[in-house]
Parts: C-alpha cells; structure tokens; sequence
C-alpha cells in the first residue's frame, strides 16, 4: 500500500467503524420487543428515555467512535497511551451525550464497551473474528487510566461492592465473554434454526440475560429482580425462543414482571449493541 493510499483508507476505516458502532446502538434501540427497555413500543421501565432520545444519543455519539477509531490508528499499538487517549475521548464523548440528552445516562456503558471494540477493531482492520477483536479490547481496558478523575462510585460500582459481582468494567477486560461465549452463539443458532433476524437478536438478548450479573437490574430491584430477569430469559428459551408462540408467551411474562418490579436491563441491552458491532454478517 503507497502511503497516499494508506492516507485515504485510515480515514474510510474510522468512518465506517463509527457508523458501525452508531448502527449497533440504533438496531439495539429499535429492537422488539424487549423486556423492560426502550423500544418501538415504549420506555419499558424508564420514565426519563424514549426512542427518539436513544437515537438523538446514539447519533451524537458518531464522533466519538470516529476519534477513537483514529486514535488506535495513530498509536497502533496496545499500550498506556492509547489507553488514555480512549479515556479522554470517552469523557469528550460522554459530555456530548449528556448535552444531548438533557442530562440523561442513555448510553455510558455503550461508550466504554463499543469504544474498546472500535479501537480493538482499528487496531487490526482484517481481523473479523469476534473472540480475537473482543479480547485485544481486553487487553486494552486492563490498563490503568492515569487521567481519569477522581469519582465518586457509579451506580454500578455501588453494586458490585455490595452484592459481590463484576460490572462492565471486568466484563471487557475479560474480553466481553457474556458476547463471545453467549450471545453470539444464540445469534447463529436461532439463525440456523430458521428465526426471522428479530427473533434471533432478542434470543441473544435473553442468552445474555439469562447470565449476566446485570448492575442496572441489581441497582434498580436487587438479588430478587436479578433472580426474576435470569430465570424468565432462560425460560424464553427453553419455550423454543421468541419465535415460537410459547416462547413470545415467556418473554410477555418477563417483561410484564421486570416491569414490576421497575428493572431494566441495561446491562444486558449495551452489550446486545456489543454483539450487533461483532457480528460478522454487520460487519463486513
């Protein structure tokens, strides 16, 4: 490749990954239906978001990814420096979310998670393989940020200290295995089976579900509505999924009970965008 060559193509690469990284977060939001979230029917169990504002997010986000994109361009290499770059960009990209939305947390954890998938993905443009681009983000989100501000505890941390369990933060430095080793497969089996492309992402949204520690559901409804989300998805799938009319059946129910007891899996739906970003058949 000639370096004017090089000079066009890197930045045609963070463009389509940011157009990715948005596509994901606009098909997650957009997907129905959902137990408990934001989508084309309503706000589930949120009474400050709706679609329009998850897509107002989600598009004012394109930049973000874009910069960080560039950034693992730039620096090439996993290390402190691009690390830190990402962090940076992070909070940049956070600030513009929240401007966008009046304040409110639409898309934090899809920042961290999707942001580490951009820069793994920028770092290595011919690798497509899901497991390889999610654990290079792995190793990325292992090192330290020298830079990042002193907080007081998230929601999310909150949670983990109390109830013992690993937020996003591990998820991604274990190299997002809730995507790799759950969501994914479910994607491809409920494809292979014959599920409408719909159908398919809601059962990797359940697959994820049925296992995921979920600090939006443990923060919001505790042990109790952790127990409810785990169970009601595996019993989605164990009906057959939700495209058999046993499984819609389930996923009624759970949505009906996650709606009660006020827990939305928010957890579970940045990481569905994670597996929408990998997946092979989006991502060509």
């Amino acid at each position: 490749m000639t370096a004017q060559t090089e000079h066009c193509v890197r930045p045609l690469l963070a463009y389509r990954l940011a157009d990715l990284a948005v596509e994901a977060l606009i098909d997650e939001a957009d997907l129905s239906p959902k137990p408990a979230l934001v989508d084309r029917r309503g706000s589930g169990a949120h009474s400050d978001l709706d679609l329009r504002l998850m897509h107002a997010s989600a598009l004012s986000l394109w930049p973000c990814f874009k910069d960080m994109a560039d950034a693992a361009q730039a620096f090439g290499v996993v290390g402190p420096s691009l690390r830190e770059a990402l962090g940076r960009i992070g909070r940049e990209g956070e600030a513009s979310m929240l401007a966008t939305s009046g304040g409110v947390n639409t898309h934090r954890g899809a920042i961290w998670a999707l942001g580490l998938l951009v820069a793994s993905r920028a770092l290595a443009p011919d690798d497509l393989e899901p497991a390889s681009i999610a654990a290079r983000a792995g190793r990325i989100a292992l090192i330290d940020d020298r830079f990042a501000p002193a907080q007081a505890p998230s929601h999310g941390q909150q949670v983990q200290h109390r109830y013992g369990v690993r937020g996003a933060r591990e998820e991604a430095q274990l190299g997002f295995p809730s995507v790799v080793l759950h969501g994914l497969p479910q994607l491809r089996r409920s494809r292979a089976a014959g599920s409408g492309e719909a159908s398919a992402r809601l059962d990797a949204l359940l697959a994820i579900m049925a296992r995921l520690d979920d600090t939006c559901v443990l923060w919001r409804a505790g042990r109790q509505g952790l127990k409810t989300m785990h169970q009601g998805a595996q019993a989605v799938l164990a009906a057959g999924g939700s495209a058999t009319l046993a499984g819609r059946r389930a996923l009624r129910e759970l949505d009906n009970h996650l709606r009660g007891c006020n827990a939305s899996p928010g957890g579970a739906a940045d990481l569905l965008a994670a597996c929408l970003f990998l997946d092979p058949l989006g991502s060509h």
